[in-house]
């Protein structure tokens, strides 16, 4: 059973709060700004952006953090969803190129946007999910503070650059097109789903640290890890399948929008290139 000192407190370090006080304040400004020049960022990105920010707040800050890395990979592999997938998508929802003007004028960020391309994102998203749930990496980053951080960081920045890749609050490549992009989150979600599978049908606890945590709820290491690829499979199965639905939604609208505008005499490159970033020629 759970005892009176196991880790249900909430921790409000100020080193894991001051970077999204930050984020949230500089959005906030810049959306003030946007606002004030007569280009209001609408309402539903606004409170995307928001949403993202309370989801690193409750990974962080909430006993998700404490009794997952000491005591249930499965309440750990929930914090990690929310950090490397639910956030990262809800921020980059919240974002387009006005609200991002200002990072861009920075040389360095502008040479970091390849990071952002699809082809490089993708793997570096797959790579980063991969090698962080080996047992060597996952049990150091349960043993040092500092490697734990870079994990968090890690799993947001690479969550991040994949969803942006596929949503594009910037324009993407030409070729990234509704169709390609349906199949890129199939990957997606055909590597998760392959993740999942390992710890589901696990027959040995694969991380020390769990095996020798004394046992929450009854729980043991074992049904605990296959809980945890449980809460990959449904999170992951979710989230893709509503991008996968916006996706389709929103090439129906592209395509409406490119053949109002090739009947309105549009070049067909211009009217491809203004009915998916919904511009005007």
């Amino acid at each position: 059973m759970l005892g009176v000192s196991a880790p249900l407190a909430w921790s409000l370090e100020p080193i894991q709060l001051v970077p999204v006080l930050l984020a949230g304040a500089l959005y906030a400004r810049r959306s003030a700004t946007l606002r004030r020049r007569g280009r209001p960022v609408p309402a539903w990105r606004v409170a995307a952006f928001a949403a993202g920010l309370a989801a690193v707040v409750l990974a962080l800050v909430s006993p998700l953090d404490r009794l997952g890395e000491e005591r249930l990979f499965s309440v750990h592999m929930l914090q990690h969803v929310l950090l490397g997938d639910v956030a990262p998508l809800l921020v980059v929802i919240g974002l387009d190129g006005r609200l991002l003007r200002p990072l861009l004028a920075a040389r360095p960020v502008r040479a970091l946007r390849v990071l952002a391309y699809p082809l490089v994102a993708l793997p570096l998203w797959a790579a980063d999910l991969a090698l962080w749930h080996l047992p060597r990496f996952y049990d150091a980053a349960l043993a040092d503070a500092a490697v734990h951080s870079l994990q968090h960081g890690l799993f947001f920045a690479c969550g991040a650059l994949v969803w942006a890749a596929l949503l594009e609050p910037l324009p993407g490549p030409e070729w990234f097109g509704a169709a390609r992009k349906a199949v890129f989150l199939v990957v997606m979600w055909f590597f998760s789903l392959g993740l999942s599978q390992v710890f589901l049908w696990s027959d040995r606890p694969f991380y020390t640290p769990y095996a020798d945590a004394p046992r929450t709820w009854g729980i043991s290491a074992l049904a605990d890890q296959r809980l945890g690829g449980g809460v990959m499979l449904v999170e992951g199965s979710l989230v893709m399948l509503g991008v996968l639905v916006w996706l389709l939604l929103r090439w129906l609208r592209e395509s409406e929008a490119r053949q109002r505008l090739l009947e309105a005499g549009a070049e067909p490159a211009a009217a491809a290139r203004a009915a998916r970033y919904g511009r005007a020629i």
